[in-house]
């Protein structure tokens, strides 16, 4: 696949040299946290430097006061509270979450993961039916349950208050809930608008620990879940998050929950914002994908750390056979696209009854590997066809499901990622209409994968004193991306070689043209630019700079993303 190089625009020079002389900074770093829009010494402290006073009062939020007045008046007359969340990580360590901090003043809790399968995405009315049969007043919904008017409504009618922790866009009718707690509603001043659902929720727990006048640090362990949540939502590292997750990965490393102790098992640490996408997250939502969500919650309230390994071990074998499952369904959907002479359309639009509901949204991010457009994958869920959809970088694919909401019975998301159920006969109509919206929405520039660079870097400028100022730029994640850079007139000193079990990727060690330091480098699925490299002419990288740990010894290594 080819990918476009494409630069960040140059900030202005004057700012640059302001951070240079204030920050006692070399041009390149100045230059990156200048195109991270901080521009003085004050912004520069507050990202180098994150500051738990650096959070937001959670009574900025609209509806906060009415949260908590409620959340205490359950606690003070005993009433049931049900927890309820989403079957993925976001919503998992949400309940986890409400319920570690709840549990301390009220033990007439109960948690509530909707199945996958049989109820589906958000609030259910078989979970009201389970809130109603079990005696609870009070529900929180957690990273959902914006959408669900009737639901909410149908509580409603059995004497069920509802409070909403949610972070999804609202549609013009809300529930009728107690409190609604969403900073994307258009009449919430909350200032930062990038919180995932857990995030929403650890914002109820700091009002209501404020509220009880108990200071911060009684919550503050509890950043560790949030920052999972983060990690694995894809929601933006700036702001509050960045915050959150910095104080998240230090508990992370320093001492995690019991639950994640087992998750993360004997792997050697740090734990870093990767390990949290391909290490932690995966096995959180395997539970739901393959069983139930309550697995995950079980695990990450649970206080023995012998019942947390084994629960942790039983979360392993569902990862496993979610590998398999994806792995299947995915080589079935690309033999479809090809037997169906589909391979020049805009968008993908795939569907097979027995395709497991679990893992078709990893699916359709596995088939944009290869067919670089919008995607949608359906399987059938009861008597209505399920699809999870996945976007390309800049396509709003929320927007496109919006103008064919003819054909749909239910969708809700983000602007990447959503989810949606059809009736069958609606199906061959939804296709068109889908892949008609894209053709005619999607800019010709984004239909290649971008990769966005930094600024250029000679390799001869790199030096273990940039390299550490790097780092702390860190957490890395969207809207704060590990720096990438360009080099023109490189060359591989002759050690080039395929590496991996199919040859996919490279080893490298490059140098400048005319520079004498040589640097060992890899590259991911690059295996077939060997030749391009062993031509012997010079050539550009794209790459970026990571610290390569081997045999107790620490070096730096590029890792290239790109070579032409």
């Amino acid at each position: 696949m080819t990918h476009h190089w494409t630069f960040k625009p140059k900030p202005h020079p004057e700012i640059v040299k302001k951070l240079q002389k204030e920050l006692n900074l070399s041009e390149i770093p100045a230059t990156l946290l200048a195109q991270r829009g901080i521009s003085d010494f004050e912004e520069a402290k507050s990202f180098f430097r994150p500051s738990l006073s650096d959070l937001h009062n959670p009574f900025l939020m609209k509806d906060m006061e009415k949260a908590v007045e409620r959340v205490l008046q359950a606690i003070e007359k005993q009433e049931k509270i049900l927890i309820y969340g989403d079957y993925d990580v976001d919503g998992t360590t949400s309940v986890s979450l409400m319920y570690l901090y709840l549990n301390r003043f009220t033990h007439q809790l109960g948690t509530y993961i909707p199945d996958r399968y049989t109820e589906g995405y958000g609030v259910s009315f078989q979970g009201v039916d389970y809130a109603f049969a079990n005696g609870f007043s009070l529900i929180i919904a957690l990273d959902c349950g914006i959408k669900d008017v009737e639901k909410v409504q149908y509580a409603g009618e059995k004497g069920i208050d509802f409070i909403i922790c949610d972070h999804h866009r609202p549609s013009q009718v809300i529930p009728k809930a107690v409190a609604i707690l969403n900073p994307k509603q258009t009449d919430c001043n909350y200032p930062y608008k990038e919180l995932c659902g857990c995030g929403v929720g650890f914002k109820l727990v700091q009002a209501l620990n404020k509220q009880m006048r108990n200071p911060f640090e009684q919550i503050q362990p509890l950043l560790d879940l949030v920052a999972v949540a983060i990690g694995a939502d894809i929601v933006p590292v700036t702001g509050e998050n960045r915050v959150i997750m910095h104080y998240g990965l230090q508990i992370l490393n320093e001492n995690p929950s019991v639950g994640l102790t087992a998750l993360l098992g004997l792997e050697a640490k740090p734990v870093q914002m990767m390990d949290i996408v391909f290490r932690l997250a995966p096995r959180i939502n395997s539970a739901g994908r393959i069983e139930h969500g309550m697995f995950a919650v079980k695990l990450l309230t649970e206080s023995s750390y012998s019942q947390a390994f084994a629960k942790a071990k039983q979360i392993e074998t569902f990862n496993s056979e979610r590998k398999d499952l994806d792995a299947s369904i995915v080589q079935e959907a690309l033999n479809q696209i090809q037997t169906n002479q589909e391979e020049e359309k805009a968008a993908t639009v795939v569907y097979a009854p027995h395709w497991h509901k679990g893992v078709i949204g990893i699916v359709a991010s596995r088939l944009i590997e290869t067919y670089y457009r919008p995607t949608v994958v359906f399987t059938k869920s009861g008597e209505k066809y399920a699809a999870s959809v996945r976007s390309v970088q800049g396509f709003d694919v929320y927007e496109a499901l919006e103008q064919c909401s003819e054909y749909i019975e239910q969708f809700g998301g983000h602007k990447y990622a959503a989810g949606l159920t059809v009736l069958p006969e609606k199906y061959p109509l939804f296709k068109e209409k889908f892949e008609k919206v894209v053709a005619e929405t999607l800019p010709e520039e984004l239909k290649s994968p971008k990769i966005v660079i930094d600024t250029e870097l000679p390799l001869e400028k790199i030096n273990p004193k940039m390299f550490n100022i790097l780092k702390q730029f860190e957490p890395f994640g969207p809207q704060n991306m590990a720096p990438v850079f360009y080099a023109k007139n490189v060359i591989d000193t002759g050690f080039a070689k395929q590496i991996g079990k199919d040859n996919s990727h490279l080893r490298l060690t490059l140098k400048d043209f005319n520079g004498e330091k040589f640097f060992s480098a890899v590259g991911f699925n690059l295996g077939h630019k060997l030749e391009l490299i062993k031509s012997g002419k010079p050539f550009e990288i794209v790459y970026s700079i990571e610290e390569n740990h081997w045999n107790g010894n620490t070096s730096l290594q590029l890792k290239v993303r790109d070579i032409k």
